[in-house]
């Protein structure tokens, strides 16, 4: 499979990428400053989505069949915070997390119907069903557009050949929450976890890579929750 994976540098997006990678896929991978073999692009940038999927293309000779919409930001804006800065917060975290995942799901779908059917992942997460903090009203907002936009892909393209799934994880373990999470702030997140632990990067990897692969054609518009059971639905 050919592969295009957009946040690829760290995170649940390092994991998928080596996941991918080990069962012998191709994968054009994505960082915003691009280095070490990765698609550079800012996803702030109305113009990067189109960019990253022609640079990704000619990575991978031409042929796409997997489209993995990884990348995101995670940014807190106070609810009393003045409209200026309120407004930048809410522009700047949906087009990343939205728009710019919109315009490659987008680019997929055509490419996909002219070239036999394909399969598209979009990482969403548990704030898209149970809310986040006060400070993330549009980080929650973004990601249950996202699974709003996988299940209408899922139906308006299924004839076609083209799947579309979500995984939406809860707290995960990487380097940038490891610290975090051996301190006080982590034993009030383990604590609302009957699992007794948050997620590995890893288990949500594989979660993405059976979806790109393996997953039958009939769970199109499914979400896979990776959260532990701290939240169930």
């Amino acid at each position: 499979m050919n592969i295009l994976l957009t946040g690829a540098s760290r995170g649940i997006g390092a994991a998928t990428l080596e996941a991918l990678v080990a069962t012998g896929n191709g994968v054009a991978g994505h960082s915003t400053s691009g280095g070490s073999g990765l698609i550079a692009g800012d996803l702030a940038d109305p113009a990067a989505p189109r960019k990253i999927w022609e640079a990704a293309l000619d990575q991978l000779g031409g042929r796409i069949d997997v489209l993995v919409n990884n990348a995101g930001i995670y940014e807190g804006v106070a609810d009393d915070a003045p409209d200026e800065e309120w407004h930048a917060a809410w522009a700047r975290t949906l087009t990343v997390n939205l728009q710019a995942s919109g315009d490659l799901c987008r680019l997929a779908v055509g490419h996909f119907r002219e070239n036999g059917g394909g399969r598209i992942i979009n990482v969403a997460s548990r704030a898209a069903y149970r809310g986040d903090s006060p400070q993330h009203w549009h980080y929650a907002a973004s990601k249950s557009a996202i699974i709003g936009m996988t299940k209408t892909i899922a139906r308006g393209y299924a004839k076609e050949g083209i799947l579309a799934f979500a995984v939406a994880p809860g707290f995960t373990v990487s380097e940038m929450t490891e610290e975090y999470l051996a301190g006080r702030g982590g034993a009030a997140i383990v604590a609302d976890i009957p699992l007794g632990r948050v997620s590995s990067t890893a288990e949500v990897a594989e979660a993405i890579r059976w979806l790109a692969i393996d997953a039958p054609a009939a769970s199109t518009g499914s979400v896979i929750d990776l959260n532990g059971a701290s939240y169930v639905r």
